[in-house]
């Protein structure tokens, strides 16, 4: 018996022992299989290789089949895997691989950098008048460029809604001889879509597909496959910067008056790269790479990522590199701040080659009255025009009304926080503690407890959102707080929402948006971002019905710097018009010098939001574009291509690298920050005791002209120019001059503080914002 046992136990042992073998066994195989289905997964990876070294793009295509070729192992093989060649404006592709072929490709001669696929994010009839283009005036930069007649304005973007009158082409002169775009053909598009307004068409979505992995016609209920646009972004954007005249275009009776983009006899170019899910690195590139080619003068891009930032030199920042290789084609992009404000340090597309747009509000309201129970009439801001419930209501605060008394969600009437019984029937008084609860969740949550209006309390957040359930208006902390004290004192609180009204020119403006995300920019921050701030709230626009989801919808009022950026593309394009041999730098730098500090008060421009200060150029860059006085500048700052690569040279990228962006062979003079790049403005983020700045302009007005400093230091600060006095003439046409910076600081860890330095002949003002940011500790700064 003792000896049957012992031999069970020996057996146990053993099978025991052979069952963990087997199980490690198994689970080696299971990590192999893993690994070797993760490796042979395939994804979209960019394969990036510089600047094209074939003028014919046939030779270009044939040579990125070569180099994949190499690698897959036939050329058929590398045909299926690349979605797109790059070979107009740089040379690439976007290929299926698995992450060891991705791997392998980076390795091979010529290839700058391999990587994966990313999506980004997106982010009038009275602006224009507003900033002082009045098209029926005769001497402003509208009627002497001819209102942007000649040039051609890309827009990168969700597409475009063709039969929009924006797009009519009556007025408009004929197409540029240097057009080599198409009108790209797809669904419910065809080439009559396409005019001498909408000169071309292109359409990309292959980069998209693979990262969502399924058809596009399934991420929303209505998509097209072709250029034309299922949201309504990409139409607004596009008919800021250069819509046609529309005679008696508003929103629902809103704003009405005459719409018309900042160009509008401008021609465009629509590259629809952005869906409902956003917009993918791959035909973002690929948009940049067709702009080039088509012959686009401006290119407006609102997009943008979300911080933490890429380099500028990493592919996954394609707006970037996509933007370096137009302005190296002498092509000016304008692109969108972010909407991620008031928080420092936000700001997106912060290369120094872009112009920057924050977005502003413009003298304009949608007035509607609160008139409560003892006759008292307050006063909200609204943009629904609904016809239901406008008579005197009950009145009550949703606290009063929580499905759960312990449950704070109901103050402001998050979705599921109401009592239904208690809310049935009465206007609901909301307060929002947050810039993130939207007064559309409130509107559903009122209406699927019963209620039959709502008024949203919430601090001066921009721009205005349409209810479609109930009608909506929205007040600031001071007005709800009088309708709620009025709430607590009456035994019956009732009151009566009125209609929104226009209303103009009541108002201390441009303010500063609150959504606009401000700077310093975290990849550079010795370059001021943004660059200038420009119309953006409540812009109506051209739209796309199916957007709005209704069909008799064809302009609506949106917000974002999404809608500032095409008004500073516009302006652009303008500019273009009346002088052809400017750069995209010197286009940059008449903006940003001749930009407004003041608002209609005559006093500084304020930002809107929680603090309610006074704007710095973190807020605001230069100021609010000035397009009559950029028109005539006076001075200009000029930067080239080789400038900028320098300036990637300081930010440590090596020579190998940055070679692959240009022609020539690059060999790095500047290390460490770089404070001498001609930007129109300066920026010391880490200035521990001294240091001097080199600046160099050019006189683009009158040949005989004498400047002379003028100098608003930064608190804490000394400056000191050399030379004060700038003299030009027939022979001396650009000139440089020397800032030095001096900290008198000496026992504090400093912050930003800001000043400016003008160059004036008594005509112009030649104004430069400067930040400087003086530090102690080495650990703290930003080198």
């Amino acid at each position: 018996m003792l000896m049957d046992n012992r031999s069970r136990n020996r057996r146990r042992v053993t099978e025991n022992h052979l069952l963990r073998i087997l199980v490690f066994f198994l689970l080696q195989y299971h990590l192999w299989i893993s690994l070797s289905f993760v490796n042979a997964t395939s994804n979209v990876y960019i394969v990036y290789m510089g600047v094209k070294k074939y003028e014919d793009p046939a030779t270009t295509t044939k040579s990125h089949h070569k180099i994949l070729s190499t690698l897959l192992g036939s050329k058929e093989a590398a045909k299926d895997s690349i979605l797109y060649s790059y070979k107009h404006g740089f040379s690439g592709f976007a290929a299926r691989l698995t992450k060891t072929e991705a791997e392998k490709v980076a390795e091979l001669p010529g290839v700058v950098q391999v990587m994966p696929n990313q999506i980004l994010k997106l982010h009038t009839t009275r602006s224009w008048e507003f900033i002082g283009l009045n098209s029926h005036s005769s001497d402003n930069l509208l009627t002497e460029s001819n209102m942007g007649e000649g040039t051609i304005i890309g827009v990168i973007d969700t597409g475009v809604w063709p039969e929009s009158e924006s797009f009519n082409d009556n007025g408009i002169g004929p197409v540029p001889s240097h057009w080599k775009g198409i009108c790209q053909e797809g669904e419910q598009f065809n080439s009559s879509n396409c005019n001498r307004k909408l000169i071309g068409a292109r359409w990309f979505m292959k980069g998209m597909v693979d990262m969502i992995k399924r058809p596009i016609k399934t991420i929303q209920n209505k998509e097209f496959l072709s250029p034309r646009d299922a949201i309504g972004h990409g139409t607004h954007t596009a008919s800021i910067a250069a819509g046609n005249f529309v005679d008696k275009a508003s929103y629902k009776g809103l704003a009405s008056g005459l719409a018309r983009g900042g160009a509008p006899l401008a021609h465009l170019a629509i590259y629809k790269a952005c869906w409902a899910t956003g917009c993918s690195d791959v035909d973002i590139l690929k948009a940049f790479d067709k702009a080039i080619n088509d012959g686009v003068d401006i290119i407006s891009v609102s997009v943008g990522y979300d911080i933490p930032l890429f380099s500028y030199i990493d592919q996954r920042d394609s707006i970037a590199i996509g933007s370096f290789h137009a302005i190296s084609n002498g092509i000016t992009v304008v692109s969108s701040a972010g909407n991620d404000g008031p928080i420092s340090q936000t700001i997106s597309n912060t290369a120094p080659w872009l112009i920057t747009v924050g977005a502003t509000t413009i003298d304009r309201a949608f007035l509607a009255a609160i008139t409560l129970g003892n006759n008292q009439t307050l006063w909200g801001i609204s943009i629904d025009t609904t016809k239901e419930n406008r008579g005197f209501t009950d009145l009550t605060y949703s606290e009063r009304i929580a499905a759960d008394n312990a449950d704070s969600s109901a103050e402001d009437c998050q979705l599921g926080s109401l009592n239904a019984t208690l809310a049935a029937g009465k206007i609901i008084l909301c307060f929002s503690k947050s810039a993130t609860h939207k007064i559309g969740t409130a509107e559903v949550s009122v209406q699927q407890a019963g209620g039959v209006g709502l008024i949203f309390a919430q601090y001066r957040a921009n721009g205005l959102e349409p209810c479609f359930l109930i009608p909506c208006i929205k007040v600031d902390y001071e007005v709800g707080t009088q309708i709620l004290s009025y709430i607590r004192k009456a035994s019956s609180p009732i009151a009566k929402l009125g209609f929104p009204k226009t209303v103009i020119g009541k108002w201390v403006s441009p303010k500063v948006a609150s959504f606009s995300s401000r700077g310093p920019s975290s990849m550079s921050p010795s370059v001021l971002k943004p660059d200038m701030v420009a119309p953006g709230v409540d812009i109506l626009a051209a739209y796309s019905p199916v957007g709005a989801k209704d069909s008799t919808i064809e302009y609506a009022l949106q917000s974002g710097t999404s809608m500032a950026c095409p008004h500073v593309a516009g302006i652009a394009a303008l500019i273009k018009s009346v002088h052809k041999d400017w750069s995209p730098a010197a286009i940059r730098s008449a903006l940003v010098t001749t930009a407004s500090q003041f608002g209609t008060d005559g006093m500084n421009i304020f930002e809107e939001g929680p603090t309610h200060k006074e704007a710095d150029p973190f807020d605001m860059g230069g100021g609010h574009v000035n397009p009559n006085k950029a028109m005539y500048p006076g001075l200009v700052y000029n930067i080239t291509t080789q400038d900028y690569v320098q300036f990637l040279c300081s930010m440590g990228y090596n020579n190998a690298s940055i070679s692959n962006l240009t022609r020539k062979t690059v060999i790095c003079l500047e290390h460490g920050i770089n404070l001498n790049l001609n930007l129109p403005s300066i920026t010391i983020p880490n200035l521990r005791k001294k240091a001097t700045v080199t600046r160099t302009v050019t006189n683009v007005g009158h040949i005989n002209s004498v400047y002379k400093a003028v100098v608003r230091a930064p608190y804490g600060i000394k400056m000191r120019i050399e030379p004060q006095v700038l003299r030009f003439n027939k022979t001396t046409r650009v000139i440089s001059y020397k800032v030095r910076f001096f900290s008198t600081q000496k026992n504090v860890q400093g912050d930003y503080t800001f000043g400016s330095l003008t160059w004036t002949d008594g005509e112009n003002f030649v104004k430069s914002s400067i930040a400087i940011r003086a530090v102690k500790f080495q650990s703290y700064s930003y080198a």
